[in-house]
């Protein structure tokens, strides 16, 4: 793997879900990452590929890859297809023709600053990172659960190796930061950046539909509204352009903090809050 994953603390993965690592049996995917030293840095088994997922019980979730690129996927006797991040789904080139008058274009401000930086604090399966990206801005994806943040990077690394294919251009303007966004570096953040927040699954969302969905769920803790609205605070006292946090179309507003503005779609809209470099500091 020649993608770099910045590290910013967070150690070996831990939890009730069984995780591990899965070499494909054959083909240049087999050679396509350091998979030994990959294990090694998260501290999970690595497994050689012999079973289907649902005959699979050494594990409950693993980390592959296939000639597609690579995936998570969910074990046992239901186990859905594998789970790939958002640069695999079909619908990217649907949201590509919305160009500028993409929502969440139009909310991060990505035409009024060409090139600038955004900050995905919740990177998941970076979906709305890479419209960013698409969009021509600079994105740095920050992702605490080390095995989201090493899918990410594998599949930044394939996708910059896919010849004739316009992902590619748009990835090269990703990077992964495994790790807190809270604990980035002193300085990191600058006056132009712009800070975006989706937080995990808010009040009545837990049984949201999908596979996806579904992983994270199983993989990551509960995120309660609290845990938002702390992130939501750190980020205000940033220098930063602007925050947007995406939430549920009829979801409170977090912080009970009115935004600057807003945009809405059909099920989701955008709280925009802007500061210009100025950080809010509650009394």
């Amino acid at each position: 793997m020649t993608a770099q994953v910045r590290e910013g603390g967070g150690g070996a993965v831990a939890g009730a879900c069984r995780m591990a690592l899965m070499r494909p049996a054959s083909g240049p995917e087999r050679d396509a990452a350091d998979w030994p030293r990959l294990a090694e840095t998260l501290g999970l088994p690595l497994l050689e590929s012999a079973l289907s997922a649902r005959q699979e019980t050494r594990c409950d979730v693993y980390l592959s890859q296939d000639e597609t690129g690579p995936f998570l996927q969910v074990t046992g006797s239901r186990a859905p297809g594998p789970v790939r991040c958002g640069f695999y789904d079909p619908a990217m080139a649907y949201r590509r023709r919305g160009g500028q008058n993409e929502l969440l274009g139009r909310a991060v401000g990505v035409h009024r600053c060409p090139g600038g930086r955004v900050i995905d604090a919740t990177g998941g399966f970076a979906a709305d990172a890479f419209v960013l990206a698409d969009l021509g801005a600079r994105v740095l994806l920050c992702e605490q659960h080390p095995m989201l943040a090493t899918l990410l990077a594998l599949s930044v690394d394939h996708l910059t190796h896919v010849q004739h294919d316009w992902r590619s251009d748009v990835v090269g303007r990703l990077s992964v930061h495994s790790g807190d966004s809270r604990l980035l570096p002193a300085g990191e953040l600058q006056a132009e950046d712009v800070l975006y927040l989706d937080p995990m699954f808010p009040p009545g969302r837990r049984s949201a539909a999908g596979k996806g969905m579904a992983l994270l769920q199983r993989l990551l803790p509960e995120h309660p509204d609290s845990a938002a609205e702390s992130l939501l605070r750190w980020a205000l006292r940033q220098t930063v352009r602007r925050v947007v946090v995406k939430r549920p179309l009829k979801a409170p507003q977090l912080c009970g903090i009115r935004p600057s503005h807003g945009l809405s779609g059909r099920s989701v809209r955008f709280d925009v809050y802007q500061l210009d470099g100025v950080a809010v500091h509650e009394s």
